[in-house]
């Protein structure tokens, strides 16, 4: 039976779970204090790649899941249309074989002896790479195409009655009385692309974020992984720090020029939290503690919110 449902939260796990939804015939209103574009996850590079989330048998399964959805969207759109593609690209730094590819053949995940100059060890593998400036707005379109709607509005607390989706993130600290959820921040670079057409990340050192994930129209470079830090303004040394990592990654971003600086805060949790809640007054479902995983898990999720959903009729 259709519901109303009330979506809080317009991020990249709000507005999946919002068309799955409406898709499915609900009347689904999203609510948020910020516009998609205004978001922590229109910061993210958009590399299908688990990081930051836990239990891994679920992120595993909701990551599979996902990147089947994400691989229909490069098939059936163009990038421009969907904002994903298809991007071969290498891991550098490790020798240990990446589990997260365990169960997709058409990753091709391959090891590679030097596969760059500072590097011995490294793995060549094709994943969706979603250019979130493109992504977050299609996603828009596809849910007011299924009659939903998106309102701006500033929440003290979430809403009581009838079906609410709590895909709030780090606001949920207070919204969902949280503590357990808490920010790690990304501080990443938007620059022109001179003619690099894979993407690479350097995993050689756990405590620094080096990646370069060429986009539609872009290049997003990074980044930071800074615990329990709510600092939203770039910071100059940092960023310095970042490009000088990329070049070196890259050199070809040697002639790249820069056209953005931007922070986002990474709603962590010791756990994503996908869980439902009876009360007397109505039922909130909450989806939200995807660390830095949210393109990676957001459909999984959203098919798991749907059939949590489905069960109230």
């Amino acid at each position: 039976m259709a519901a109303r449902i009330t979506v809080i939260g317009a991020g990249v796990i709000g507005l999946t779970c919002a068309v799955r939804l409406a898709e499915a015939g609900h009347q689904v209103d999203v609510m948020a204090r910020e516009m998609p574009l205004e978001t922590t996850s229109a910061v993210a590079g958009g590399l299908w790649q688990p990081y930051l989330a836990e239990p891994a048998d679920l992120v595993s399964r909701w990551s599979h899941a996902t990147y089947r959805a994400l691989t229909e969207l490069s098939e059936d759109n163009e990038a421009r249309v969907t904002g994903v593609v298809q991007r071969p690209g290498y891991i550098v730094g490790v020798a240990q074989r990446p589990v997260f590819a365990d169960g997709l053949p058409a990753v091709g995940l391959a090891h590679v002896n030097h596969p760059h100059p500072d590097h011995r060890d490294g793995w060549h593998l094709t994943v969706p790479v979603v250019d979130m400036t493109v992504h977050l707005p299609y996603l828009v379109r596809r849910l007011e195409a299924a009659s939903g709607t998106l309102t701006r509005i500033a929440l003290s607390a979430l809403p009581t009655r009838g079906v609410v989706i709590n895909c709030t993130g780090l606001a949920s600290r207070a919204l969902a009385a949280d503590p357990s959820v808490y920010p790690v921040r990304g501080q990443v670079l938007r620059v022109s692309n001179p003619g690099v057409a894979q993407w690479w990340t350097d995993d050689s050192d756990p405590d620094v974020l080096t990646y370069v994930l060429p986009q539609t129209r872009h290049i997003v470079i990074g980044g930071t992984a800074l615990v329990n830090d709510f600092e939203t303004t770039p910071d100059p040394v940092i960023a310095e720090q970042i490009l000088e990592r990329a070049r070196k990654l890259v050199p070809a971003l040697s002639r790249a020029t820069v056209l953005s600086h931007r922070v986002g805060l990474r709603p962590a949790r010791p756990a994503v939290r996908l869980e439902t809640v009876h009360t007397a007054e109505g039922t909130t479902v909450h989806c939200y503690g995807h660390g830095g995983s949210g393109v990676t898990l957001a459909w999984g999720c959203a098919d798991d919110v749907l059939t949590e959903v489905s069960r109230l009729s």
